[in-house]
């Protein structure tokens, strides 16, 4: 059987990106002759839903939601990428079921975060935007009531993962002193010092950042209770998750005067696009800095975050590795080269015991040669990769169709 005829003609593989995914993205799927289109927003979702229903990619940022249901009506839908850090925007643990791998790019935009941290430091510490404000509406004001150094202020920081240890580095470097709490004990930079609890770090920061992901135990993280325990004046700056502060809870005790100010690029209900209004109780109030989640909308994250994605899913999709992704076995392969080379078969199934005895029980009983097996598990799903001799290939992979616990099989060549 010729070798060329084997995999799924690269033209056929429609790739769908959305809400504006870097063009560098685009253009590396392009190069690999797979069909790609691209979207600047996050659609509605009827039009997501038709989108779906063909798509064998699809990547999605922050706002795009691939839950359940619409998983189950993306019947050719392979790989996903998450153009950003997250991924809660997509029903992780179906799309495993389903032997679909999703990957992100967890370090591309840390920077670019971290620098609008520190930014928003000293901007609330100066009141920098009000001031802007004033002087455009022809106001000179030369004040320095309310305005402070950020040296010697102490920065609580609230995950200390690869986000919150960058900011801790910036800061120092401005000589504020900084305290951390995680969940996950963490190695402190430099002078940074661990605290056991979020309320010891409430008591005791000026300025408290969040940099935590979205689970059930960081909703509302920061609420009523939380608010009133920092230090009266204090500023709070969330670049993390919408759901993880009570912007209720917050906008009244920025109208009391408890707290000086806040910085917040990510809400629990945004826009869908420019088109669409935005709406929150924090409008309007003095020394609030809002932002329409551009924590990591820098060039230069955006292009590093594209490529990165980009390429972990031409590697699953033309090789089979699946190195980076965040809800199935990771397995890193090898490419194979010249033209003799064996056809690549990948096994997604259902990890329960015998699974590779019948396996294997398949390639003896059709005398099949392998030439290399490779097998990664987790809980409940087994990826394994058979590299298998051209003339048995197909018989081999006919009969894994048939195995019980077979969730998806696929042959590359």
């Amino acid at each position: 059987m010729p070798t060329a005829k084997t995999s799924f003609p690269k033209g056929k593989i429609h790739v769908v990106l959305l809400e504006g995914v870097h063009a560098r993205g685009a253009a590396l799927m392009e190069s690999e002759g797979f069909h790609v289109e691209s979207l600047p927003s996050s659609p509605d979702p009827a039009k997501l839903k038709a989108l779906l229903a063909s798509a064998h990619i699809v990547g999605v940022r922050s706002k795009t939601r691939l839950p359940t249901e619409l998983l189950d009506q993306a019947p050719r839908l392979l790989a996903i990428g998450c153009f950003c850090i997250g991924t809660d925007q997509v029903a992780l643990t179906h799309a495993r079921s389903k032997g679909i791998p999703v990957f992100n790019a967890p370090f591309s935009n840390t920077r670019s975060v971290a620098e609008l941290t520190i930014a928003e430091v000293i901007a609330l510490h100066r009141g920098l935007l009000d001031k802007s404000a004033q002087m455009h509406a022809g106001k000179w004001d030369k004040s320095a009531a309310g305005a402070h150094e950020v040296r010697g202020r102490t920065l609580g920081i609230v995950g200390y993962g690869h986000i919150g240890s960058q900011v801790s580095v910036l800061a120092e470097a401005m000589g504020m002193r900084v305290v951390y709490h995680d969940i996950v004990p963490r190695l402190p930079m430099g002078n940074a010092r661990p605290l056991r609890t979020l309320a010891e770090l409430l008591k005791e920061a000026d300025v408290v950042t969040l940099h935590v992901p979205s689970t059930p135990a960081t909703a509302n993280l920061i609420g009523s209770k939380q608010l009133r325990s920092m230090k009266a004046g204090a500023v709070l700056i969330n670049n993390a998750r919408g759901s993880v502060v009570d912007v209720h809870a917050l906008a009244e005790s920025l109208k009391s005067g408890r707290l000086a100010g806040a910085a917040l690029d990510v809400f629990p209900h945004e826009p869908s696009g420019k088109g669409e209004a935005f709406e929150s109780p924090l409008r309007g109030i003095p020394g609030v800095i809002l932002t329409p989640h551009v924590g990591g909308s820098t060039e230069e994250a955006q292009e590093t975050i594209a490529t990165d994605v980009a390429e972990k899913l031409l590697r699953f999709i033309n090789v089979g590795s699946t190195t980076g992704a965040v809800n199935v076995p990771e397995v890193e392969l090898p490419e194979q080269q010249g033209a003799a080379r064996a056809h690549r078969i990948l096994h997604f199934h259902r990890n329960v015991p015998g699974v590779l005895s019948t396996m294997h029980a398949i390639i003896a009983r059709e005398g099949a040669n392998i030439s290399a097996e490779y097998l990664r598990t987790n809980e409940d799903v087994g990826y394994v990769v058979l590299d298998a001799d051209p003339k048995d290939a197909k018989k081999v992979m006919e009969a894994l169709r048939k195995v019980p616990e077979t969730i998806r099989v696929r042959m590359l060549w």
